[in-house]
């Protein structure tokens, strides 16, 4: 049990309990604790890469603007089909960077030609170009993420936090030579160490809350319902007796909270583990079948890593490339990747821009969650970078020049939105990513293949 010694609490004050151990909000009593007023230091980076590209990057699709604007500045209009349109209610959070290109992820001989799909989320966060090989010998950057964990990220239990949605391939080997690690890991701490992506929502969940114990134990608890909140009762208690009633509020919201995202992952296992047959044969039993609803359990997820201060770093791959996974909530029966291979065909093109909406409609969950979640006097959005891009943009072509990029956030003052920034031909989107970093704090002449900043 922890004990109260003083009457300021620690930011890294934990409720435990047999194994378990739940991390507490930002609380009035933890403030003159908390020595740390660096915003950039608070400031939290989440990077999301969407594979495939987007209608909007098609040449008919450019042409009706699906997703760039048809002005720059701070009056563009974002018309009914636009991709993001969805987004519309946090403009004044966006930044968008249209023309931006990822020439890292296009073939540098002739024995990369046709591999575009294998390189593509290596290059995305590193803006590297990955060495082509099957063996141990792999090779790509330091992703712009693990660049900001490892300067501002050390402070939090989890420097960094990486999360996927799709299965990733165990067997070692990708198409075209390439190692499966290039098109599995969207995180680098190094050129030569990718990062794994946790896909399982109960597996996160464990991760964020300690729920510790003999893997029997665990099996055990989750068969009585038992939740992790009920290991925890007696620090609960304990606490709730010399904090005031605001910071009482702001502890029963957050346990809410905690129990309510337990309970969902709770029937998923039960779903999953009864007599129906799966969409997703295979997978996890804490994997949802449904695509909006895994994703919207990982981005609650998130939130209660921010809430609790585990991490400020989360990259997210919210696909895997050439998936022909169906998204019937869509309204469109096609696969992803054959959805992309439109041919030039408009009807295929909308057909394809039905599902990027939808997946988009993920990412406004994501920004109106954040923006109801506050940490201190103001919210998650206020107080986050996010990265939103693909590192391909026609995907019929494979083509990686002139590329989706996305800002959104107040990124704690370091980043104003509400505008379309369009880019230089031949500007790589480094250029954008090396700004971004420096607005975060550092001090960087060059990330990837960037020949300089590009101004946002």
């Amino acid at each position: 049990m922890r004990v109260v010694t003083r009457k300021k609490l620690d930011r890294r004050t934990f409720l435990r309990g047999a194994g378990a151990s739940v991390a507490l909000p930002l609380l009035d009593a933890m403030l003159p604790a908390f020595a740390s007023s660096d915003s950039q230091q608070r400031t939290r980076l989440i990077c999301i890469e969407e594979v495939h590209g987007l209608p909007g990057c098609t040449k008919w699709g450019t042409e009706q603007f699906l997703f760039a604007p048809s002005t720059t500045g701070r009056d563009f209009e974002l018309v009914p089909d636009n991709t993001l349109k969805v987004l519309e209610p946090w403009r004044d959070y966006l930044t968008i960077v249209s023309n931006t290109d990822v020439r890292m992820a296009e073939a540098a001989q002739p024995s990369e030609v046709g591999a575009d799909h294998f390189r593509s989320a290596a290059t995305f966060l590193t803006q590297s170009h990955p060495k082509q090989t099957q063996a141990s010998d792999i090779h790509c950057g330091t992703s712009l993420d693990q660049i900001h964990a490892q300067k501002f990220g050390q402070a939090s239990l989890l420097p960094s936090l990486q999360l996927g949605i799709e299965p990733t391939d165990k067997g070692g080997g990708c198409g075209y030579n390439y190692s499966c690690a290039y098109t599995d890991s969207l995180s680098w701490a190094s050129p030569t160490v990718p990062l794994p992506m946790i896909r399982n929502p109960r597996t996160a969940f464990d991760l964020l809350f300690g729920a510790g114990g003999t893997a029997k134990e665990r099996e055990v608890r989750r068969k009585m319902h038992s939740s992790i909140l009920d290991w925890v009762v007696g620090d609960i208690a304990s606490l709730k007796g010399e904090i005031g009633a605001a910071d009482l509020g702001r502890i029963d919201r957050y346990l809410e909270n905690v129990r309510e995202i337990e309970r969902r992952i709770q029937l998923v296992e039960d779903r999953n583990t009864g007599n129906e047959q799966r969409a997703l044969p295979g997978a996890p039993p804490g994997v949802p079948d449904s695509f909006s609803e895994h994703m919207r359990l990982m981005y609650d997820l998130q939130i209660l890593a921010f809430q609790s201060d585990m991490t400020r770093v989360i990259s997210f791959k919210t696909g895997r490339d050439a998936s022909n996974r169906t998204l019937p909530e869509s309204g469109s029966d096609k696969g992803f990747h054959p959805s992309s291979h439109h041919g030039d065909n408009i009807e295929a093109i909308q057909e394809f821009n039905k599902i990027c909406k939808y997946r988009m409609e993920q990412t406004a969950y994501f920004l109106e969650q954040l923006e109801n979640t506050f940490d201190g006097d103001a919210n998650l959005l206020e107080q986050s970078m996010v990265i939103w891009g693909s590192p391909m943009s026609d995907p019929n072509v494979h083509n990686h020049r002139r590329c989706p990029l996305v800002l959104m956030g107040g990124a704690n003052g370091a980043h104003q939105g509400g505008a379309h920034v369009k880019a230089a031909d031949e500007t790589p989107m480094a250029n954008a990513m090396l700004t971004v970093l420096n607005k975060l704090g550092h001090e960087l002449e060059s990330f990837g293949d960037s020949t300089g900043e590009l101004s946002l």
